[in-house]
């Protein structure tokens, strides 16, 4: 093995989504977001596993995430489109049958006038200020709107993973002002707005980061594993320097590995020095000095043996553990896993 290998557990993303769907009753439909290539973990294979499991709802983020989407589950699936009908997509979403999710009078008038009668949905800004319809551009346009029937009515939540956050009853108490007597679908909840409860759940939730293992699912069943392969196994004596900036110093005779990745392969720099580890199978060893562009150095003093791969990502490290580490969030982990990596679909445990 000479490039990482990245195990993608279909059945673990199936049993996430089908743990969120029974979050909700019957009567709430439960799609499933896999913008952004599904996180980073490839829209053809976890949409097509996704779809056997039940989903028949998809969320992306462009029109031409859309076009991978449709070309992987043909005609059967509903695919919005987050960003809604940009300039250019006419022929696109027209041609493959996607719904754009409307965000501005613009948006509006290009898609009545460009694709009339075609089916489309509306985002409303319930106050995360981002995107969708302020209170007072969609009262100007409300009647209007709703005699073209749209499939949904949707907004997003700011805060859901922070269950306390008043900004939470915030936007739902808009979002209730802005649809009342819509008499359509309606949407407002992620991963984190369908953790939240019945009074975020409405008529449909559309989970995302949840499904691939991150939080705030703190339940949800480990997705992605990463195994990188070690180049080369040298000898240090104590008071010896690894790495650049000879920011680790040995305090031991130590056994170093370096392995195969780096920070071109979404590896991030700034988790040198802070408690992360690389495994062997249930044996942690720590990650030393600074992480560089294509190869990481680990003390593997305390094996037995040289071992020829090292798990970075598995049951005992996930991908929020990395995230906190490196002050950031799971999704932006997940999203940068680099092309390098030899990607393996599996329908079993990792």
């Amino acid at each position: 093995m000479s490039t990482g290998r990245l195990t993608i557990d279909l059945n673990a993303i199936t049993e996430n989504w089908r743990a969120l769907d029974a979050l909700s009753p019957s009567t709430v439909e439960t799609a499933a977001t896999v913008k952004a290539d599904a996180y980073g973990l490839g829209i053809a294979p976890v949409a097509r596993a996704l779809a056997a499991a039940g989903a028949r709802t998809f969320f992306i983020a462009t029109a031409e995430e859309g076009a991978a989407l449709r070309e992987a589950l043909g005609p059967s699936a509903r695919i919005f489109v987050y960003g809604g009908h940009m300039a250019g997509d006419t022929d696109t979403i027209g041609d493959l049958g996607l719904v754009p999710m409307l965000n501005s009078i613009e948006q509006m008038t290009r898609h009545f006038e460009s694709l009339p009668g075609l089916p489309f949905g509306v985002q409303l800004d319930s106050g995360m200020n981002r995107l969708g319809m302020e209170p007072a551009e969609w009262a100007a346009v409300r009647d209007i709107t709703m005699r073209q029937g749209p499939q949904l009515v949707m907004s997003h939540l700011a805060c859901a993973d922070e269950p306390g956050h008043e900004m939470n009853r915030t936007q739902l108490a808009n979002f209730h002002e802005m649809t009342r007597g819509l008499g359509v679908p309606l949407s407002i909840s992620a991963t984190g707005g369908t953790l939240l409860g019945p009074d975020y759940h409405f008529d449909m939730v559309r989970p995302g980061v949840g499904l691939y293992g991150g939080m705030p699912f703190e339940d949800a069943a480990t997705v992605v594993r990463l195994s990188l392969p070690v180049i080369q196994v040298r000898e240090v004596d104590a008071g010896e320097p690894v790495g650049y900036g000879n920011s680790w110093i040995a305090d031991r005779p130590s056994r170093i590995a370096t392995v195969s990745a780096g920070y071109a392969d979404g590896v991030h720099r700034a988790l040198a020095g802070k408690g992360i580890a690389m495994y062997h199978g249930a044996t942690a060893c720590p990650i030393v000095g600074r992480v560089s562009m294509d190869l990481i150095t680990v003390d593997i003093t305390d094996l037995d043996g040289d071992p020829q791969a090292l798990d970075l990502l598995n049951t005992m490290q996930r991908i929020d553990d990395l995230a906190d580490a490196a002050g950031t969030i799971g999704y932006e982990m997940l999203t940068a896993l680099g092309p390098r990596y030899v990607r393996r679909y599996t329908s079993a445990a990792a």
